[in-house]
């Protein structure tokens, strides 16, 4: 079995819902087309911000789940104990709680083997989160 694993920071995006599945692939392409049968785990090291899969075309769902989401955790709730790093940082580590940390995809004759619609999301939770660090670990045969 192969196993590599690497960091890979990501271009600073603003809050909502970006597809960085080509960003991570620019980056780990050799790797992957070495394994046959496989997986690539992706982990982000923030608490505010959060990792999915979804709909890779239409950006229009990227849009609603960022209003969805921000409906359904708002900011500046008086039950905020945490707020000293701004209105928007309680309800990014909800958010990152809810999507969570890290992603698997399958890995199949050297490609990810995602369906046909389907990216991998950086869901940035906060105003000016800035660069965000995920590590990336690709294993099989």
């Amino acid at each position: 079995m192969k196993f590599f694993q690497k960091e890979i920071s990501l271009t600073p995006q603003r809050r909502g819902f970006h597809l960085i599945t080509s960003e991570i692939l620019e980056q780990i392409s050799t790797e992957i087309k070495n394994i046959n049968i496989g997986q690539l785990q992706v982990f982000i090291k923030h608490t505010s911000a959060s990792l999915t899969i979804n709909e890779n075309a239409d950006s229009t769902v990227r849009v609603d789940f960022e209003s969805y989401i921000n409906r359904f955790v708002p900011e500046n709730e008086p039950y905020y104990k945490h707020t000293y790093e701004g209105s928007d940082d309680m309800p990014a580590h909800i958010k990152a709680s809810l999507f969570g940390a890290s992603v698997t995809i399958p890995i199949t004759n050297g490609k990810l083997n995602l369906g046909i619609w389907q990216g991998i999301y950086l869901c940035e939770h906060r105003n000016y989160g800035g660069s965000r660090t995920v590590v990336v670990t690709v294993f099989g045969n």
